[in-house]
């Protein structure tokens, strides 16, 4: 069907025939290389390659990689191989570390037009890798397709029955690249992705010198040599641990925030494009990131909660990130704030109408971002 472009050519919206269409023109299912890590989570393992020998309209290569797990993993993994002619195991020997191993799968042993990587604990939505191949199937402008990941704490949770797709959104790399450095954010979460092999082998593996963020770094990479692609539907399920509920929510943004603004100046340091054109991209992830630092700030007062140190090493890391912080909104929000006091600020919620503001202002982006995937 025709394309409905939303901005000047740079983004379309399509729906694409089925794989299975494509198929029954004559065409062989095409091959997705899925190469699943795996430490410690033995007891996830089946499940999650269970969602991917499930998937329609493609054929899959798996690859287990178990990183010399202390539990059952390798057991796990050797009868899943015994099971599934699709299923390849591989065990470490000693741990090489998830750097390595995502790199020796997608790298080393991929071999289809299509792969991605699934983590052990996660899993595939249904039909997610055929919503994907068809898009890349039909577009061989489209270098990456994600979509949405659902957080979930415990299976139970999972939603049951079909997945059905809303149509897809594709963009411009150089405009995805612009958009997410305007916001400072990474919006995929990782097992949501699919990308075309020869995409993957002209960027090259994972960086050694990003063991946190590089996901969002390998994305920005991909856009710089291909457009992108949302699937308007759910895509994968993201396994959410206790120990990532037993962070507090500004001290893990604020990790969160270091490691976004080391992926981010990584990849504009190497970026092919001009200077005045990279330096405008890190202004903008600065400006973003000390924003988003503030603001942080801001809301510990609001809630009470503005331990010094805390309060501090924001405030410190919007001042170091962005030369101008001290001229941001925010940083005159916060000064209004501490003139007050926490006590005050928590107890009598002065600031409750910008807050809420604020507030509305994320929930829309963040329907948005359902809807348009940035």
């Amino acid at each position: 069907m025709a394309s409905v472009l939303e901005s000047a050519g740079e983004v379309g919206m399509r729906e694409t025939p089925s794989v299975s269409e494509v198929r029954a023109a004559g065409h062989a299912a095409p091959t997705v290389d899925v190469v699943i890590p795996c430490y410690k989570y033995g007891r996830y393992l089946r499940r999650c390659v269970e969602s991917v020998v499930q998937q329609r309209d493609v054929s899959v290569r798996i690859l287990i990689l178990d990183d010399a797990s202390p539990d059952d993993s390798a057991e796990v993994g050797a009868a899943l191989a015994d099971e599934y002619s699709q299923v390849e195991f591989r065990r470490h020997g000693t741990n090489a570390g998830h750097i390595a191993t995502y790199n020796e799968g997608l790298i080393g042993w991929s071999e289809s037009p299509y792969c991605m990587l699934l983590s052990a604990d996660d899993l595939l939505s249904p039909g997610a890798l055929g919503r994907a191949v068809r898009i890349m199937e039909r577009d061989p402008s489209v270098g990456m397709v994600y979509g949405r990941a659902i957080h979930f704490y415990d299976e139970q949770q999972l939603p049951s029955g079909e997945v059905r797709s809303a149509g897809s959104i594709r963009y411009q790399g150089s405009e995805w690249i612009r958009r997410r450095c305007r916001a400072g954010t990474n919006v995929i979460t990782s097992p949501e992705v699919v990308v075309r092999s020869s995409v993957q082998r002209a960027v090259g593996g994972y960086r050694p010198e990003l063991p946190h963020s590089g996901d969002l770094e390998m994305w920005l990479r991909i856009a710089a040599v291909s457009n992108i692609a949302y699937v308007r539907a759910p895509q994968a399920f993201y396994r959410v641990h206790g120990a990532s509920m037993q962070r507090t929510q500004f001290q893990g943004n604020l990790v969160d925030m270091v490691e976004r603004r080391a992926a981010f100046h990584f990849f504009i340091r190497l970026s092919s494009e001009r200077s005045d054109a990279k330096e405008e991209l890190r202004q903008d992830v600065d400006r973003a990131l000390a924003k988003e630092a503030l603001w942080d700030a801001c809301r510990m007062y609001d809630h009470g909660r503005a331990e010094d140190e805390q309060v501090q090493g924001l405030v410190q890391f919007a001042l170091e990130t962005w030369e101008d912080a001290h001229k941001l909104p925010e940083f005159r929000a916060l000064k209004r704030r501490q003139w007050l006091g926490a006590t005050i600020c928590h107890r009598s919620q002065v600031f409750l109408v910008p807050a809420a503001i604020r507030w509305a202002g994320r929930r829309l982006r963040k329907q948005r971002w359902q809807r348009v995937g940035v």
